[in-house]
């Protein structure tokens, strides 16, 4: 069986912080999925459409990622949702510092309620990459 993590998030743009929590999950989980947001509760700055090409351009051109390894998908649902969909029980979430753990500390607490067989990982960006937002 797969280990297929969720890596859910607007990415709007996609960071290198972002890219560097894709690339250490690869070394934890057989695979990856880039679950775009299509929440309409924010402005964004690119479209969907143009989110979705940025990082398939990133992943697949840019860093030469296997389309088998990373999977770069559009969602409006529950990440717990989405989880089943793709028999996950693996979310990822990204921390750049301190200030973002109680966020995501409630989020994952969240999402251990709707789904007991979820688990969140947090993976830490490189140095250099934590300070972009």
């Amino acid at each position: 069986m797969k280990n297929i993590a969720i890596y859910p998030g607007t990415f709007d743009p996609i960071t290198f912080g972002h890219i560097d929590v894709i690339r250490k999950s690869l070394k934890i989980v057989d695979k990856v999925i880039v679950g775009i947001s299509d929440g309409n509760q924010k402005n964004f700055l690119f479209s969907i459409n143009e989110r979705v090409e940025i990082i398939k351009r990133a992943l697949y051109k840019d860093l030469n990622l296997k389309k088998n390894k990373v999977e770069v998908i559009t969602f409006n649902t529950l990440t717990t949702d989405l989880c089943k969909k793709y028999k996950s029980n693996i979310i990822l979430r990204g921390l750049r510092a301190v200030s973002d753990f109680e966020y995501e500390f409630q989020l994952a607490g969240m999402n251990r309620k709707l789904n007991n067989q979820v688990e969140t990982i947090f993976l830490m960006s490189d140095l250099e990459n934590q300070i972009i937002s």
